[in-house]
């Protein structure tokens, strides 16, 4: 990897880490897309491994209000969406993922946009949590399915769950990637190398965020997401 490239992919992923911090979401949506056109090798494990620090350190705020019973079936789901998600990273020309991951991503701003309503079961758990883990295989974005799903839940438990969630399934997203070969040395030593990146984008949105308009932050990010999916398509 360049210079260039390298210092193109740590802006990405600060601005990823405080669009995340400022916003709710974004390190994986900002992320994936733009590291994708830079340097394809970084997703989806680098993505995965700096989303488990950050529901990590969120879990430690919201630890209280977890509710995993809850949410069981989506766990349960994930174990074949993993599957199928290893399957397509495997077998899939790079054309297609890039479509797949372009549309995971538009699927991330319209749930962010419209946030419909649908029924909490045990059958639309275990779905969600299918698609939560084809996606989050594939490009790290495993979160729209769940919060299209449970975005009803009052705020605090919906951060504590769906942070329990995903440090759980980070950690068996990453050991389905190292059963198929996609885990490496290389991976570990970037995300190490990007780790202060992340670290001052986070810092710079707990200092200067606050001032800021959420929803013209939250448009701004949507709308960058949205250019960079499409650029994927084209």
């Amino acid at each position: 990897m360049s210079a260039a490239t390298w210092l193109g992919c740590a802006l990405v992923l600060a601005l990823g880490a405080f669009v995340q911090r400022a916003t709710g979401f974004g390190l994986a949506v900002v992320g994936a897309p733009l590291l994708l056109m830079l340097e394809p090798r970084l997703v989806p494990v680098v993505l995965v491994l700096f989303g488990f620090t950050v529901s990590l350190l969120t879990l430690r705020h919201y630890r209280h209000e977890v509710r995993l019973g809850e949410i069981g079936a989506a766990l349960v789901g994930r174990l074949p969406g993993n599957a199928l998600g290893a399957w397509l990273l495997l077998a899939a020309p790079m054309a297609i993922l890039e479509k797949l991951i372009a549309g995971s991503v538009l699927f991330a701003v319209a749930v962010t946009l419209f946030q419909l309503r649908l029924p909490v079961n045990r059958g639309t758990l275990f779905g969600a949590g299918v698609f939560s883990g084809i996606f989050g295989t594939v490009a790290a974005i495993g979160g729209p399915p769940m919060v299209l799903l449970l975005h009803g839940l009052p705020p605090d438990r919906l951060r504590g769950t769906l942070s329990a969630f995903f440090v759980v399934t980070s950690l068996l997203t990453l050991f389905t990637l190292a059963l198929v070969g996609r885990v490496s040395v290389w991976h570990l030593a970037m995300a190490l190398s990007f780790a202060p990146a992340v670290l001052f984008g986070t810092w710079l949105a707990n200092h200067v965020a606050h001032r800021c308009d959420r929803r013209l932050l939250q448009g701004a990010s949507l709308s960058l997401c949205t250019l960079a999916a499409l650029a994927l398509l084209l």
